[in-house]
């Protein structure tokens, strides 16, 4: 198949997955979550596969949401590109079922990784953020490298995660502390808090992740098959699938709060870098900022010394 915004390549048994857009850390745009949707089938259909790693392209595996329409001038209700919706809610153009009708629709997209009988194993180096961690956190396993950085920074003024696996993962404590500040943290944390697997050094990551996957790749795949699914099952008996739908329904009522509407007034009329420091700098987390460079520094000299 061909693709613009992934990479699809077969190995063995194995198919790697891999986000293409580096050149916007590989946002995720309405293009790319349909393209992986096709993909992730593509390669469950495929009975020489046994298991699938996704991962991403260049600095990041995949720092959120594609938000540069909103940067765009407010198109005409009435001839509006479906995928514009997503940003529609920001300027004040677009109602509650609208709006929900627009992030199932995406959910849709993402839940193939969650549906499909092979296992998906998540690689993740860089950023892990707002809508990566909706991939991410579907995956059956993610490993990630000590340095990579995991968060939801969007719950500070542009709504609720649209996917919600945090308090299936790491208990109601975490999640909370997690989606009631926006605060981000590292790949060795969120394997210290059961976020992921484990974490590895950033250089280790690849081998780490291939050696996983080449001992399910060993595995008959009408074995690999139940055993995902029973698990999967399990939490679907714990609300999981049906909790994914009330995530979006969340963020829905979430984007009604007045902080939103001011984040999309600001990144129309001063553009996306002005609305996510209006957003983050109060928390010291622009990307830019002095006390940012400083922290992840710190962290890093930490991680490299434990």
């Amino acid at each position: 198949m061909d693709f613009e915004t992934i990479l699809y390549q077969k190995d063995g048994g194995k198919a790697r997955i891999t986000l293409n857009r580096p050149e916007k850390l590989n946002a995720l745009s309405m293009k790319l979550q349909r393209e992986l949707n096709a993909a992730l089938w593509e390669a469950d259909n495929d009975a020489a596969v046994h298991v699938i790693i996704l991962r991403g392209e260049g600095r990041a595996f995949c720092a959120g949401y594609d938000l540069t329409p909103m940067q765009s001038p407010p198109p005409k209700r009435d001839t509006a590109a479906a995928d514009e919706n997503y940003s529609a809610v920001y300027r004040g153009m677009s109602t509650l079922d609208d709006d929900v009708w627009q992030l199932e629709r995406q959910q849709r997209e993402r839940m193939a990784i969650w549906d499909i009988h092979k296992p998906v194993i998540a690689q993740v180096h860089g950023y892990c953020l707002a809508g990566g961690t909706d991939l991410a956190l579907l995956c059956d396993i993610i490993i990630a490298a000590d340095d990579s950085v995991f968060g939801f920074p969007p719950v500070r003024a542009m709504g609720s995660p649209p996917a919600h696996m945090w308090t299936y993962l790491v208990g109601p404590q975490w999640a909370k502390y997690m989606l009631l500040t926006g605060d981000s943290i590292s790949g060795a944390q969120a394997a210290d808090i059961g976020l992921i697997l484990k974490s590895v050094p950033p250089d280790s990551l690849e081998a780490e992740v291939e050696a996983l996957a080449s001992k399910m790749e060993r595995i008959d795949v009408e074995l690999l098959s139940p055993n995902k699914r029973i698990v999967n099952l399990a939490m679907e008996l714990m609300g999981a699938r049906t909790m994914q739908r009330m995530a979006a329904e969340n963020d829905g009522r979430a984007h009604l709060a007045p902080a939103v509407r001011e984040f999309g007034k600001i990144a129309m009329t001063q553009g996306l870098k002005a609305a996510l420091e209006w957003r983050d700098g109060q928390f010291g987390d622009s990307r830019g900022s002095d006390d940012y460079k400083e922290r992840r520094a710190e962290q890093e000299a930490r991680l490299r010394h434990s």
